[in-house]
Order: C-alpha cells, then sequence, then structure tokens
C-alpha cells in the first residue's frame, strides 16, 4: 500500500471581469462557483484528468455538491489565484477542496469544495465503483 505524502494541486490565475461583478463592484457570489471551476480546469490541464476522455470512456462526472464559505470579497480587476487539490478518497467520487486568494496580498477569499460522482453517460446510471481508468490516472500520479 502507497503512502503517498505530496498532496495534487493546481492554481488557476484569473482577472474579475466586469460582468463578473454586481452593481456595488464586487464579485457576485455565484460566480465564485465558476472559479472553483477554473480551478478544475488547471489541474485537468496540469495533471490530464480530462473529463472529455472520461466521455470517451463512457462516463460523465456531475457535480452533485458544491459549497463556497465566503471570508473577504474580490473586486473588478483583481486577480484570483484558484487553488484546487484532489482529495484521496477510496469512493467512487471525485473530490476537489479549494482556497481562493487574492494575488494582491495573499488573503484568503473563500474556500470551498465540490463532489462529483460517476455516472454511465448514456443511462445517467450511478457507478458504485471507481472506474477502472480513474484507478490507472491514481496509480500513474502516485495516488495508489
Amino acid at each position: 500500500m502507497s503512502h503517498t505524502k505530496h498532496k495534487l494541486s493546481a492554481t488557476a490565475r484569473v482577472e474579475v471581469r466586469f460582468n463578473d461583478c454586481d452593481p456595488l463592484g464586487i464579485v457576485w457570489h455565484g460566480n465564485y462557483i465558476k472559479f472553483l471551476e477554473d480551478g478544475r480546469e488547471a489541474f485537468s490541464k496540469k495533471y490530464g484528468f480530462d473529463y472529455f476522455s472520461f466521455y470517451n470512456k463512457g462516463y460523465a462526472a456531475p457535480i452533485v455538491h458544491v459549497s463556497c464559505d465566503y471570508r473577504k470579497s474580490l473586486k473588478y480587476r483583481d486577480i484570483a489565484l484558484i487553488e484546487a487539490t484532489f482529495r484521496k478518497t477510496d469512493a467512487a467520487k471525485i473530490i476537489f477542496d479549494y482556497v481562493i486568494r487574492k494575488e494582491s496580498d495573499g488573503e484568503i477569499v473563500c474556500k470551498g469544495n465540490t463532489v462529483q460522482v460517476f455516472v454511465h453517460k448514456d443511462t445517467m446510471e450511478l457507478s458504485l465503483t471507481v472506474p477502472d481508468f480513474i484507478d490507472e490516472w491514481k496509480k500513474e500520479v502516485g495516488l495508489l
């Protein structure tokens, strides 16, 4: 059994756009969910964790849970650093933990997490076991 101590994480750098903000000039709370997705995309590129390849192998991975704990606000043209960390689990789930920081001062703006499950793409039936290609990926990156 592997006792990997390292964590797998990637960071996306996003400049807050005008259309991310509400009339008060701060990022509307719902847009932080999009920032979490930016973090997952950065992770996908860094570690070859490609959702399109999941689909080609017969699976989709819909999000079934998302949480955000807001601490500070981002404003127009702030640079957000979104760190997405893969949480190791034996369950047939994909769990990411996130920390969003403001680049200018490193302050934590938001923490969150998402949970995804595996479904068979044609039937949308829930997979109760981890697909083989996920276990193969975990071996490649040192999680198994």
